[in-house]
């Protein structure tokens, strides 16, 4: 598939992203002085040391065991004012931010540009030029160890290179730059700027090699690199060629004005579920940090939200479409910034909270951030939570879940023991005998008080409740696939049947233990809901899953990217397809809105799609983007209940299409066409056990069987 724009970019939001996970690039194109904006993935402000002395700075403001059990008296005791006090107490600084890297300008003479191609497959941006009655070409992409530029045809041509950070030398195309020690998001107002001091250091060199054909390559060193596995970063077009999905008819070449304007909602399913693929791919692969906020593009020095990691559902969603399209590889650097959490978060667990295992709360960076952020006034509904480990580690059970191999459940086993050692520790006998979570918020979220006042603090809501019974249940099934014996099971089994129930309100599930009154009853946060998406603990056609259902209906459509994408995803799940059908409608609108303007966070100005596709709110978050991808799948097949579920949630209309290599739990891969209603399915044994019994769904008929290598089934749904 490949997506043409006409014309080439006049600012960041047109401009088209190519990356390598390392090595990441927006390309504006155009005729005369023209941009190429880098990042590197490994530019971050902070260093290394900052987690542990900004942990020494919170203790030694008074936070600490003593006064989290003065925190849940006063929870407990109805005090939430003076609860909410003692807790600024634990807040740090923020977490650090991924930042802006260098500027390549090419200058050519003004001449004609006819529009720019970017090829999914290979990743690579093509502009084709009339110069002074000429032909020329000019090709970008990332190769796996460099950035690179070709222009074909007889023009003379200069190259520069910029910096928005402070440079430190510079010798011909080679540029060394220094990184700031300390950053915070823009909304942040107690902070103006980066601040620069002993820092890391990057360094940028650029080749060129010239003729009739000539070949830039820029290549980036920086002194953060070695604190990553610096495995290798994989070929993008055999990432890509892993897995396709195609809604109705594909043509080769796609013309992105016209899928904005909404014609051919097939079409723009397939290019969102192929798009966010490539995105991805492009932006995480081993050996680099995991894709944040923004990818891996970012152009400005203190973007929204630090440009870091939000684990209360941003980081988590950009790798929910990695294991069920076939990215697995692009699951590890995820997974190697949980293995960094372990780290850094134990020491937090133990001096903060006298808890053993690790934590982490609201936000982390590269460096593996692991205490609440805020500084001492970030209100407590989003600054204070510490279930974000225990959501964040749920990939590294899906990471073996997929594949049921060995190696993938010894990379996961120890995530989830620590996760599970803090959660026991964290628990705390409430009132009426339940081991509870104290203090507890739902991410982002108010209800209201008996004199109609706003609050956060409460226990055990029931996002927290669903986050620690996954952890303890994956970690004894982990346990129990290794034929593991270990003291913590034992302390799992006794604290499992003491865990609340998860609630149940006016038949709808309940978000926190005690029936609060919602402050925003139509909020953009789910967090409730992740019992079915993407925990797949609450199913279709249960109880629960009628009163998930009806959660949804109160919360309505509408908000920005990620809640739409989500919203889908949930949708799917319960097997909604024709509100996924309206949502991704709704999500998919071209934005015409100010780009440069950060619309409110509560969701009452809908964003929608900017001219080079990326999801925005404004601003721009990936999120939604990869979000867009993994609801799609769900579409198309399900795995999380046992069953090979296929077009569980198929929109009527939606009569034609195909998908290949998408991933089924317990190593199978599903190819599956459908025509009219009419079903092939062919499903591979990849890893796992084969000799398991597969049950597998088709139009509501199950069949068993048994995957050695490749099976095939017909069947028929209804379109």
């Amino acid at each position: 598939m490949r997506l043409h724009w006409p014309s080439a970019a006049a600012e960041w939001t047109e401009a088209l992203p190519v990356g390598n996970g390392r090595l990441g690039a927006m390309v504006f194109g155009g005729t005369g002085r023209s941009r190429v904006q880098v990042n590197d993935a490994t530019v971050w402000s902070g260093t290394a040391a900052g987690p542990s002395r900004a942990l020494a700075d919170v203790l030694a403001s008074g936070a600490g065991p003593h006064r989290l059990a003065q925190v849940r008296e006063a929870i407990f005791g109805g005090d939430l004012e003076r609860a909410t006090d003692l807790l600024m107490s634990f807040e740090g600084p923020y977490s650090q931010t991924f930042l802006p890297y260098v500027d390549l300008w090419i200058t050519l003479p003004v001449g004609e540009s006819h529009g720019r191609t970017l090829d999914l497959a290979t990743g690579v941006v093509t502009e084709r030029m009339t110069i002074g009655g000429s032909d020329v070409v000019r090709r970008v992409w990332a190769s796996e160890t460099t950035l690179c530029v070709e222009i074909t045809g007889a023009v003379p041509s200069a190259v520069e290179i910029s910096t928005p950070l402070r440079e430190v030398s510079r010798t011909g195309l080679t540029l060394v730059v220094e990184i700031p020690v300390d950053s915070a998001p823009r909304h942040e107002p107690q902070v103006e700027a980066p601040v620069y001091g002993d820092g890391e250091r990057g360094t940028v060199t650029v080749k060129v090699h010239s003729g009739e054909r000539w070949l830039l390559t820029l290549t980036s060193s920086t002194t953060t690199e070695s604190s990553w596995s610096g495995r290798r970063h994989g070929d993008h077009m055999t990432l890509m060629d892993a897995c396709d999905v195609r809604f109705g008819d594909v043509p080769d070449v796609v013309d992105v004005p016209d899928l904005l304007s909404g014609k051919d909602e097939q079409l723009i399913a397939s290019v969102l579920f192929a798009y966010g693929r490539y995105l991805l791919v492009s932006s995480s692969r081993p050996g680099a940090p995991p894709a944040n906020l923004q990818g891996i593009w970012n152009g400005e020095l203190r973007p929204a939200w630090s440009s870091n990691y939000t684990i209360n559902i941003n980081t988590q969603m950009n790798y929910w479409a990695a294991e069920v399209t076939g990215l697995a590889e692009c699951h590890d650097p995820l997974l190697e910034l949980l293995e960094k959490l372990a780290v850094t978060g134990a020491e937090v667990a133990r001096s903060l909270y006298g808890a053993r295992g690790w934590v982490a709360h609201h936000n982390t960076d590269a460096w593996g951030w692991s205490l609440p952020v805020g500084m001492g006034h970030g209100a407590p509904s989003w600054a204070i939570w510490q279930m974000g480990g225990a959501w964040l580690v749920q990939h590294a059970w899906d990471h073996y879940d997929f594949a049921r191999t060995w190696s993938t459940l010894e990379r996961a086993w120890p995530l989830l023991r620590g996760c599970a050692e803090f959660c026991l520790d964290w628990l705390v006998e409430g009132p009426d005998g339940y081991l509870d979570t104290c203090p507890s918020t739902s991410p982002e979220n108010w209800f209201l008080d008996s004199s109609g006042a706003p609050q956060a603090l409460s226990w055990s809501v029931t996002m927290d409740v669903v986050l620690v019974r996954a952890v303890f249940e994956r970690t004894s099934a982990l346990a129990l696939a290794s034929g593991r014996s270990d003291p913590v099971l034992a302390e799992i089994s006794a604290a499992l049947p003491r865990l609340r129930p998860v609630p149940v309100v006016d038949g709808r599930l309940g978000e926190w233990a005690g029936d609060f009154v919602e402050e925003d009853p139509a909020h953009r946060h789910l967090s409730h809901l992740v019992s079915v998406h993407p925990l797949g603990q609450v199913v279709t056609g249960t109880p629960l899953g009628d009163a998930a259902a009806a959660s949804l209906d109160r919360r309505g459509t509408g908000a920005m990217g990620w809640s739409w994408a989500w919203k889908m995803a949930l949708r799917a799940r319960l097997g909604d397809g024709e509100t996924v059908r309206a949502l991704l409608l709704e999500a998919s609108e071209a934005f015409t809105g100010d780009r440069h303007r950060d619309a409110p966070v509560d969701g009452s100005e809908w964003g929608g799609l900017l001219p080079n596709l990326f999801s925005t709110h404004p601003p721009f978050q990936i999120d939604g983007n990869f979000g867009f991808t993994a609801a799609l799948a769900e579409v198309v097949v399900q795995s999380h209940a046992g069953v090979v579920d296929v077009l569980p949630a198929l929109p009527a209309g939606w009569s034609r299409g195909s998908a290949r290599g998408l991933r089924c739990r317990g190593g199978l891969s599903a190819d599956i066409t459908w025509h009219d209603g009419d079903i092939s399915v062919r499903l591979r044994r990849l890893s796992g056990d084969a000799s398991e019994v597969v049950p597998v769904r088709i139009g509501g008929e199950v069949t068993e069987i048994v995957v050695t290598d490749v099976v095939e089934l017909r069947g028929r749904v209804s379109c």
